[in-house]
């Protein structure tokens, strides 16, 4: 390698920072921890333009060459438009060298600050701040919330619960209130978990005889911030130590803000005490995103890359077909992009529609217990409120079961949710209900046609 191209390597060095951040946002924390993180740079060729990246071993290399090739040059090229491609290759030389530093703290990529900036900063995002956060009427009570627990002297309520499903922006906003809060208050101590590290980080203390200094961390936060706190459902000892720690925050006039994929009242094996410290200041919901705001958040994207051309048709289709979350929504402007930057490919609604159907497919809204309860009774022709009732009747009964037996099969909620959605019942209601279905449908063919009717109807 000359001088020159040396060199080259060494600025290419200094960019795989600020990509490895940026993919860690864009993949998901744990898919990028279990799989990127141990990555390091180990080469920047000029005449070939092909970045070389290096991993523990030869199966984790070719998985993310394979799963995470065309993400990882799309990565680059923003940062790096020369690079034309990018290799990660593993085996016994990369892995003493990965093994040393994947024990190290990925280095984050900070933008440029006045020397007097707030150390508190340090180790946040500075792209998820409120500036860049699109604002509409499905997440406008979260966005003004956030902002005034991060900015006024007083908080007005306390704890905050951001509530939504993946990908609407809830650590986004934890991110921005942190960036907001440090900024005001130079001395402030701000702690950002996940409930899940949380979780880890208690128990560890636990078995190391630590748990003085894990109490004491936690409760000199100024502004504690925890994120996806579902996680924590049904562990007693983990919710205890959660529960005494707000009591301590609040007491003591800290702020406290919660993430979670429900309202607290949807948490199931969360103790009454903890569930009513959560719903104690405000609950504020995020909806799916709608139309507008989808639009908004890729003309902002597209407007970060100049020399990127994605026409208005294009753009429509991805507002149309992506409506459940924002991060399936940049996924496939990502795969689009990315597609288009390795072919040479021109963008426009044909590529759009042939490189996207499967994702379009993945995207299809889930479906509800309520959809499906509707679409029950519809069938049986009964009245929704029979679904929560406590008729016991054949007639009643058995349509309650086979909505029961079909929430299970088609959605992702547990048994005691699903009970609570048929009148409060018990989860071995719920239970027998599912067994009672698969075992009819085996033999009686008239209950089994009536459940693919259903099922169809709620497909179609």
């Amino acid at each position: 390698m000359d001088a020159r191209n040396g060199a080259v390597s060494g600025d290419a060095a200094t960019l795989w920072p600020r990509v490895a951040e940026g993919l860690r946002r864009d993949l998901g924390a744990r898919t990028f921890d279990h799989w990127l993180k141990p990555v390091r740079f180990a080469d920047y060729c000029t005449l070939s333009g092909v970045v070389t990246l290096e991993t523990q071993s030869r199966f984790s290399a070719n998985w993310i060459n394979e799963r995470f090739g065309d993400r990882l040059e799309l990565a680059w090229r923003q940062h790096l438009p020369a690079v034309r491609g990018v290799t990660v290759r593993g085996g016994a030389a990369a892995a003493a060298r990965a093994e040393t530093l994947a024990t190290q703290p990925l280095p984050a990529f900070e933008a440029p600050q006045p020397a007097a900036a707030n150390p508190a900063l340090l180790g946040f995002d500075p792209r998820l701040s409120f500036d860049r956060f699109v604002v509409a009427r499905s997440n406008i009570l979260a966005a003004n919330a956030a902002r005034r627990m991060a900015m006024v002297e007083t908080a007005q309520f306390n704890p905050l619960y951001l509530c939504s499903g993946t990908g609407q922006g809830k650590t986004h906003l934890l991110q921005a209130i942190a960036q907001d809060y440090a900024a005001a208050h130079p001395t402030a101590t701000i702690i950002l978990m996940s409930a899940e590290k949380f979780m880890l980080e208690f128990v560890g203390a636990m078995r190391g005889g630590d748990m003085m200094a894990f109490k004491a961390r936690l409760r000199a936060a100024d502004l504690l911030l925890l994120d996806d706190l579902q996680f924590v459902i049904g562990k007693n000892s983990t919710q205890e130590e959660l529960l005494h720690t707000i009591d301590d925050l609040m007491t003591a006039g800290k702020r406290l803000v919660v993430t979670a994929d429900r309202p607290p009242a949807m948490l199931d094996g969360v103790e009454a005490r903890l569930l009513s410290r959560l719903s104690g200041g405000l609950v504020a919901d995020i909806e799916a995103p709608e139309d507008d705001l989808r639009e908004r958040i890729i003309r902002q994207r597209l407007a970060a890359m100049p020399m990127v051309e994605v026409p208005d048709p294009v753009v429509a289709y991805l507002v149309k077909h992506f409506t459940r979350n924002i991060r399936e929504l940049e996924g496939a402007l990502n795969k689009l992009l990315a597609y288009a930057a390795l072919t040479g490919t021109v963008i426009d609604l044909a590529l759009a529609e042939d490189r996207l159907a499967e994702n379009v497919r993945s995207a299809r809204p889930r479906i509800t217990i309520d959809e499906i309860q509707r679409a029950v009774c519809a069938h049986y022709r009964l009245d929704k409120a029979e679904m929560a009732s406590k008729r016991r009747v054949r007639a009643i009964a058995r349509p309650r079961q086979v909505a029961m037996y079909l929430a299970k099969e088609l959605t992702p909620r547990s048994y005691p949710e699903i009970g609570r959605r048929f009148g409060g019942r018990d989860h071995s209601t719920v239970i027998h209900a599912v067994r009672t279905v698969e075992a009819l449908r085996v033999h009686d063919s008239e209950l089994d046609a009536e459940i693919a009717a259903i099922r169809r109807s709620l497909n179609g």
